[in-house]
């Protein structure tokens, strides 16, 4: 596929969209990060944000037609498609806990499962295996738009401005389309996409978070929209010529195994620092109250984030400080801690006081193939103690075991379906695997309200 996508990237790309040959290691990753996703869809069910896009939803794009309709997660209601699509990738994306891939900046999985699983609510003849396998085909989609997008333009765009492809490939892909009909979504999804600029969002932390939620909706919408006649500019990044090369290696790297899986629900670029401070913290069996002082050595963006005690669920999840100093105090970072009386511990108020932060030549290098970070402690005893250049856990630099993943799971999902919810969705990672599973068995699972 190779020299196709470099003299006619489309071809290519309309090739692996219909007819994704994915080898298994990239199938059982897809599961691994779809069940990923689905825990953090429900951790976040009761944020404001999320029933606000629910509410949203069900009020504002409703279905005309049980055959445009489909599922809010956890919810017990419907939308329409791209409603339904829009409302889960908002939830999502505002529990700020799901995988993403470290050269793009940013996110799939929170737009392209829900899009999935509204998609496919009128498949009801799809199989495990075929829904991971459109589900990576997507992840290639959308890593590439996004590598191109980042190469060729000025801004840093959020998500949703590359995502949107990856939505409208799963939808073209499962709603029958033809290869020009392909084309057309990608350009509308591509068109409409939210170019909106990220570090925008990271300067002033709001329920935008990164786009994904729109991302969704305009993907979606993209496909529907090109299966009844809907024309659309082509995607430039992917038929301009200087966006060719992204799509070379198309079927041969597999991107989505190079996704990472986060342990905290917080901005990734927070992630490195706060494993050299767990680290230390846990080796010399370290108290808040010991800690005279923390200092941090990080890249640039990481060094942008929220620096002060957050007034919202928003500012907490784009917070360093608050987030170090959360660690300190609770040995954790959680969904419980970023939002209520989270935002009101005093304790932890007071400890943001002892954190410096410093943005290091080597680390802003190694960004954004890498999230690296460094992290001394100083106690009130005059030890310090040094953590020396770590990675963010949960990528290919530093892997979570599957044992801490499901604890994650467990811990997003638990508080809101129960343990035997739960315990059923975790179980349709391996079972989705299997040559006889539908994947109307896991939907069964997803519509309900807890």
């Amino acid at each position: 596929m190779k020299d196709a996508a470099m003299t006619n990237p489309f071809d290519a790309v309309s090739e692996f969209v219909f007819r994704p040959k994915i080898p298994d290691t990239a199938r059982r990753m897809a599961a691994l990060l779809l069940i990923d996703t689905l825990g953090v869809a429900a951790g976040a069910h009761g944020m404001t944000p999320s029933r606000i896009a629910r509410d949203h939803a069900v009020d504002f794009h409703a279905a005309s037609a049980p055959q445009h309709a489909a599922p809010l997660l956890f919810d017990g209601r419907q939308a329409s498609i791209p409603g339904a699509a829009f409302a889960t990738a908002t939830q999502i994306d505002n529990l700020d806990a799901h995988d993403g891939f470290n050269p793009v900046k940013g996110h799939i999985g929170c737009a392209v499962v829900p899009a999935l699983c509204a998609f496919a609510y009128h498949v009801p003849d799809l199989t495990g295996q075929q829904a991971l396998d459109i589900l990576a085909m997507s992840y290639e989609i959308g890593a590439r738009a996004g590598l191109a997008l980042h190469a060729t333009v000025a801004d840093y765009h959020t998500s949703g401005a590359w995502n949107a492809l990856a939505v409208a490939a799963i939808g073209c892909h499962l709603g029958g389309a033809s290869k020009a009909q392909l084309r057309e979504a990608l350009g509308i999804a591509e068109y409409h996409g939210p170019r909106s600029q990220m570090m925008r969002e990271i300067a002033n932390p709001t329920m935008l978070h990164d786009g994904s939620g729109m991302g969704a909706l305009t993907g979606s919408m993209a496909t529907l929209l090109a299966l009844r006649g809907f024309t659309g500019a082509p995607a430039i990044t992917i038929e301009a010529p200087e966006a060719a090369p992204f799509w070379a290696d198309l079927g041969t790297r597999w991107t989505i195994e190079e996704n990472y899986i986060k342990p905290y629900p917080i901005c990734r670029w927070a992630h490195a620092p706060l494993d050299g401070l767990d680290q230390i913290m846990r080796a010399h069996n370290l108290s808040h109250d010991e800690i005279k002082s923390v200092r941090v050595g990080t890249f640039a963006e990481s060094a942008a984030l929220y620096p002060h005690m957050p007034d919202t669920t928003g500012q907490a999840q784009y917070s360093l400080h608050f987030a170090l100093a959360t660690l300190m105090r609770h040995g954790q970072v959680g969904p419980q801690h970023i939002d209520g009386a989270g935002l009101k511990d005093q304790q932890v108020a007071e400890l943001i006081s002892r954190i410096s932060v410093q943005v290091e030549d080597r680390h802003n290098a190694s960004f954004p193939n890498h999230r690296m970070a460094d992290v001394a402690v100083t106690l009130r005893d005059g030890r310090v103690f040094h953590s020396g250049d770590i990675h963010a856990r949960g990528g290919l630099d530093a892997p979570m075991d599957e044992a801490e993943v499901a604890q994650k799971f467990r811990n997003f999902a638990q508080p809101t379906l129960g343990s035997e919810r739960s315990a059923a969705i975790w179980a349709m990672r391996e079972k989705l695997l299997l040559p006889d599973t539908q994947f109307a068995e896991l939907s069964a699972l997803l519509s309900q309200a807890p």
